[in-house]
């Protein structure tokens, strides 16, 4: 995993990096580097997904305190890479009707395994809110009778996953196999993260909660699904590969989706969804990875991705720069000034998601912002989403200046109808 020293060098060398072209850009090139970019993206998602799946396979075969612990670094340094994918999404359908497997959330938890008794049981919206597939060979799902003795990624994907129609049903990617490792966060607004003891999964009489052996079943078939689904997503990326051929087919269409992706990313999904409304909940389960308490870096580097895709160049796990005609050579081209404001709007945006960083890194958890009366988060985390939402007025002008159709970008209750939050 990067350190966080490297993660600050590459973020000020994003924000500072001045433009790559000084002749004319096409949007043919964009899209081409673009694509470049998200094949890259995608490719380090896939390498630390593979090394998260050898640290899960060491914990299941010799399970101690050191192997869940790696298995926990390993899976915090998976997120690094692929949070910068998420600004592939919505612009690009291929990506978002596919991402719901492999970072839905928010999760009923207690589908998958054990959990505390104040968590409560089944819902009106969500009868199998408890149904526990680790402790439960067997059960009825819809009406059907499932033989789950085997747990395997097909009875994950196929069976389980958003299981009678309900979203809430996760049962496979990144926050399902959080859960395994970390077990819920039962501190609220407290210190801490999630505390899964490593004899959760030890065999024999030092088994704890029951059924580790099923456990350990599920969390490897959960890690296997989400290194095939990431290696799907990078051949689509790679040349030939069915999203690059679609976004570069039709050039205006093309520019659309990275603006789409940026846009919808930074507003409705970042600064609505996942900041501004847990904000006005007050609620720790409102983070997007609320059992890590990962959910600083989550934010972060969301950011660093809508920067990567403005700028045209991302830089890889293994220190890799792929660079090459960007979003801003054509606003250059087309109106200069924006193109400085859209840089200096990105620039600031990540000093605001980076203080949201350095200050959980420091011991200022993210659920501990969440807290009502909390001035100090309140304003780290309405920083970010100040600054989300400012970019995302220079995304909207940018549109305009490449002469591009009007792009409607996600939205959020939480910003655009806040009464509706509570009723």
């Amino acid at each position: 995993m990067k350190s966080a020293l490297l993660s600050t060098a590459i973020a000020a060398f994003a924000l500072t990096a001045p433009a790559l072209a000084t002749a004319e850009v096409s949007k043919a090139d964009v899209l081409a580097n673009y694509s470049d970019i998200a094949a890259a993206n995608y490719g380090d998602s896939v390498t630390t997904a593979k090394a998260l799946q050898v640290a899960v396979e060491a914990l299941i075969a010799t399970p101690s305190v050191e192997t869940l612990q790696s298995a926990k670094a390993a899976w915090l340094m998976s997120r690094v890479p692929y949070q910068q994918t998420e600004v592939f999404r919505f612009g690009n359908a291929i990506v978002d009707d596919w991402e719901g497997k492999v970072n839905a959330w928010p999760l009923d938890e207690g589908l998958i395994d054990y959990v505390d008794a104040s968590y409560g049981g089944p819902t009106d919206d969500n009868e199998f809110a408890a149904l526990n597939v680790v402790a439960n060979p067997s059960f009825t799902l819809s009406g059907n009778e499932i033989d789950a003795s085997q747990i395997t990624p097909e009875l994950l994907s196929d069976t389980l996953h958003e299981a009678d129609g309900v979203e809430a049903n996760v049962a496979t990617g990144y926050h399902a196999i959080e859960f395994l490792l970390w077990g819920q966060d039962l501190n609220g607004h407290g210190t801490g993260a999630g505390n899964r003891p490593w004899t959760d999964y030890a065999q024999g009489e030092a088994c704890t909660h029951g059924n580790c052996d099923r456990r350990a079943a599920y969390l490897k078939a959960a890690t296997d699904l989400l290194v095939s689904d990431l290696e799907w997503m990078a051949a689509q990326w790679a040349e030939g590969g069915d999203a690059r051929s679609t976004v570069t087919a039709n050039e205006d269409a093309g520019i659309v989706a990275m603006l789409t992706g940026m846009g919808s990313l930074s507003y409705g999904e970042t600064a609505g969804e996942r900041m501004r409304l847990g904000l006005m909940l007050n609620d720790p389960e409102e983070e997007h990875s609320c059992f890590a308490d990962n959910t600083h870096n989550d934010h972060y580097y969301d950011g660093l991705g809508v920067q990567n895709v403005y700028l045209g160049q991302y830089m890889g796990a293994d220190g890799t720069l792929v660079a090459g005609p960007s979003l801003s050579d054509l606003v250059g081209q087309a109106d200069p000034v924006l193109d400085v404001e859209m840089r200096e709007k990105l620039s600031r945006t990540m000093l605001a998601l980076g203080r949201i960083k350095t200050a959980a890194e420091a011991g200022f958890a993210y659920d501990q912002m969440l807290e009502r009366g909390n001035l100090g988060g309140e304003a780290l985390v309405m920083g970010g989403v100040a600054g989300l939402i400012d970019q995302t007025k220079s995304i909207e002008r940018a549109v305009v200046a490449l002469g591009l159709d009007q792009v409607d970008f996600e939205g959020s209750d939480s910003l655009d109808n806040p009464d509706a939050v509570f009723q």
